[in-house]
């Protein structure tokens, strides 16, 4: 059956692969895609208690895990608009998203609970553990008593079992809002993206058509956030609508955690920010590419053909035993490591998207990749390169298609600075493509830094913490070597009435940025400062000239 909607697709997945496994924790339970349906069913009968509304809104933030996926589908399949909020958002930036949402119930992981405070939150009603679903806060009477007998009453509404003919999801609408997902959370207003169903639907049909080797059954790596698309879209939406059985990195993935997983798990697909494989390729391989007399060899091509090979061989088992890609995205990849990844003909491909388009734009399968790219207009999707000659003269990339989102949540404004009214969307980057449609990204036009792990960071909020402080008169973040460091011009006449001479100065910077530091997540952390002597130079609109002060 194919009526091209999203939840059709996910429901046949779940149907059709009933006595399969579908999700496990790392080193924890497993549920096959019966006990899936059969939670997210068990979940609906709370929702019903509560009286949740089509289109209300649900929110959830944790670290990835099973309970985090049967959250995310007994929203959507009731209805309700899931909100995403990734979890390393400080307490404070949690606050402003639950509230920005209108969300009536918050799905939380321990982690994140401990920095929450429910007073904060004042229009929310449920506040549930995502890790056991215990309840942490409810206001309605019928909700605590049907939970008090939870499992009961669902033996009591499906008195034969539950099975393949009671899944039963919302039936959704193409311009229908789906996911509210949070790019940020630092200011009081948060920029929400409302990805309606028929991009959702798009991007997991693209997956479907296109990455075609990943099977019913196939095991998949769940690393990378799912409050975030790329992950979500193609590590979780795909193998649910395929079958596939995922496995979630539930603790902080680090290197040796993810290569465990691969030995256990032999996924077919890998998705990864290029952080992930920049340090496989820099500590495993490039430290004894380096050492003599390899590195003498690898310069005579004779020798340098043989040890690639060599190389080849010894890096595809890391990855597990049955990998066919390795899907690069979020960021930049190095360029060394890219060229060497081709030179050993390594399975990778590089991708581009954005949240705004749930998120993809681009894709090319591996083997007809061209380095340096990231790829061809995916189906329902148009490129185009604002500039007089898009193959040689860099422009923004601008896009259009059913993969892109309705607008900013409760921000009009927003919205038309970067969607017009024909539907294109300006991106905010800038580069070329070529006369077979493959684009090259150049750089950004906007001020938005990528962190090395795929973060978006806007320069802009951090400084505003750092603006706030009565120590300091302006201040820039810029990055330097995947660093960030903000550039402080102190408030002199504030310094000077409060008696603290220059020799003071480095100390109470060093302060307010441990302070400042503990309010950003950790992919946007602060490393360092520098004290400038004079004002940044600005434009008429007294904007500081950006351009001048980073490297």
């Amino acid at each position: 059956m194919n009526d091209n909607k999203f939840l059709t697709l996910i429901k046949d997945g779940i149907i059709d692969n009933w006595d399969r496994p579908a999700l496990t924790d790392y080193n924890g339970d497993t549920y096959l895609y019966k006990d899936f349906a059969r939670e997210i069913a068990k979940l609906h009968i709370l929702f019903d208690t509560l009286d949740i509304k089509k289109g209300d809104k649900i929110a959830v933030c944790g670290r990835n895990s099973a309970n985090w996926a049967i959250s995310f589908f007994a929203s959507l399949g009731y209805g309700a608009i899931i909100t995403t909020i990734l979890h390393e958002f400080s307490g404070e930036s949690v606050h402003n998203i639950v509230n920005h949402s209108d969300a009536k119930i918050l799905f939380v992981g321990e982690s994140v609970w401990a920095k929450l405070d429910p007073v904060e939150m004042p229009a929310l009603e449920t506040i549930m553990m995502i890790d056991d679903f215990e309840v942490l806060k409810a206001r309605n009477k019928e909700f605590l008593a049907t939970y008090a007998e939870w499992e009961i009453v669902f033996k009591e509404k499906y008195p034969n079992g539950y099975s393949k003919s009671n899944v039963t999801f919302h039936d959704e609408e193409p311009e229908e809002m789906a996911v509210l997902n949070y790019t940020s959370g630092t200011t009081s207003s948060p920029k929400g993206v409302m990805i309606p169903y028929r991009s959702l639907w798009s991007n997991t049909r693209y997956a479907i058509d296109n990455i075609q080797f990943v099977k019913a059954g196939d095991g998949i790596v769940c690393m990378l956030p799912m409050a975030h698309m790329y992950g979500l879209a193609f590590e979780v939406l795909l193998s649910i609508a395929k079958g596939s059985h995922i496995h979630f990195l539930t603790r902080v993935p680090s290197p040796q955690i993810i290569l465990d997983a691969f030995s256990k798990v032999n996924p077919t697909l890998v998705l990864a920010v290029p952080l992930i494989i920049e340090k496989i390729i820099q500590n495993k391989v490039f430290v004894e590419l380096n050492k003599q007399p390899v590195k003498t060899l690898r310069k005579i091509p004779f020798f340098r053909k043989k040890i690639y090979a060599k190389v080849a061989e010894k890096l595809m088992p890391i990855f597990g035993n049955k990998l066919e890609e390795v899907v690069i995205g979020g960021a930049a990849l190095n360029k060394e490591v890219g060229q060497f990844l081709s030179d050993i003909k390594f399975p990778y491909t590089v991708g581009y998207g954005m949240t705004e388009c749930g998120p993809l734009i681009t894709y090319e399968y591996w083997k007809t990749y061209k380095p340096g790219s990231c790829g061809r207009a995916v189906d329902r999707m148009k490129v185009w390169v604002d500039s007089p000659n898009p193959q040689t003269e860099i422009g923004e990339i601008v896009v259009r298609g059913e993969n892109v989102m309705l607008g900013y949540y409760k921000n009009p404004d927003a919205t038309k600075a970067v969607l017009d009214s024909n539907g294109w969307l300006k991106t905010g980057d800038i580069g070329i493509v070529d006369n077979e449609g493959f684009v090259y990204i150049k750089g950004r036009s906007k001020t938005m830094i990528l962190s090395s792990s795929g973060q978006n960071i806007y320069p802009e909020e951090i400084e505003d913490f750092f603006n706030n402080s009565p120590y300091v008169g302006e201040s820039l973040i810029i990055e330097e070597n995947g660093k960030l460091i903000a550039l402080i011009y102190p408030d002199k006449d504030y310094m000077t009435r409060n008696d603290l001479k220059e020799k003071d100065y480095s100390n109470i910077f060093v302060s307010e940025l441990k302070t400042i530091n503990k309010r950003l997540p950790n992919y946007s952390q602060v490393t360092n400062f520098r004290l400038q002597d004079q004002e940044f130079e600005k434009t008429p609109k007294r904007s500081i000239k950006r351009f001048l002060y980073q490297k």
